[in-house]
């Protein structure tokens, strides 16, 4: 596996992923996340297997650990590339929730990943950032147990983008509490994501100063970082504070550490 030359062809791989045709085809698979999970999650599978492989053209053999795996949708996206796919999943509940066979999962927290220092090639988070109270620890716990020069991929949903209110849409806007009531008055059970307790306010601020700080520090280098869902003419949006919050929708921060 190599991992050396990632930052100027990654970036331009992933460029070339990044069209209107892949965004649509991944907003229209969105609709179905409640209602035929497996078919939402295996599009989403498919494509974070692709995302990775931007950054690391060679993933045969290669270690990856996905941080937030839940019920284990992804194992069969990065084994068919033939990487080692390992999980850390906190709730059991998630981890089982999709009747799937759970091959290298683990129960633990993102916040103590339960491996040694510098034992995976790819530490992957997909869309787990905005579901914990302190995401940047879990992130740093990451860097910890990434191989020198392994990938770290960090990708979050932005709270005040169109999605940052997962299933309770657009009513984010009025306030995560206020959303989460309307949407039991409306369906008569809490959301799944509940504000302040399984979900919680995130910025595209927040990823891009975390990432200065593993820099600054001296533990990694900044490969990239770029909207994820969103067409590649449209990425110029995350150069522009506020702008980003909103049009962003999801950030992906990759590093390579040292």
């Amino acid at each position: 596996m190599a991992t050396s030359d990632t930052a100027g062809s990654g970036r331009s791989a992933m460029a070339r992923l990044a069209t209107f045709r892949r965004a649509a085809g991944l907003l229209v698979d969105f609709r179905y996340e409640q209602t035929d999970p497996a078919r939402f999650y295996g599009a989403l599978a498919a494509d974070t297997a692709d995302m990775v492989a931007a950054f690391v053209p060679d993933l045969d053999d290669a270690v990856i650990l996905d941080v937030g795996g839940g019920p284990g949708y992804f194992a069969d996206a990065f084994r068919a590339r033939g990487a080692h796919y390992m999980s850390v999943e906190p709730d059991p509940t998630e981890m089982h929730a999709g009747g799937l066979e759970h091959r290298g999962s683990v129960r633990g927290s993102g916040q103590a990943l339960p491996f040694a220092d510098a034992c995976v090639d790819v530490c992957l988070s997909s869309n787990v950032v905005e579901h914990t109270p302190t995401p940047w620890e879990m992130a740093d716990e990451m860097l910890r147990v990434t191989r020198p020069g392994g990938v770290v991929i960090v990708s979050y949903t932005l709270w005040w983008g169109p999605f940052g209110g997962h299933e309770m849409g657009l009513t984010h806007y009025l306030g995560g509490h206020r959303a989460a009531r309307l949407y039991t008055r409306r369906h008569g059970h809490p959301p799944k994501n509940l504000f302040g307790t399984s979900l919680f306010a995130v910025h595209a601020t927040d990823g891009l100063r975390w990432a200065r700080s593993a820099t600054t520090g001296g533990n990694a280098e900044l490969v990239a970082a770029f909207p994820r869902y969103i067409p590649r003419w449209m990425w110029w949006v995350m150069r522009v504070p506020g702008l980003r919050e909103v049009l962003g929708t999801n950030l992906v921060v990759v590093l390579r550490r040292r």
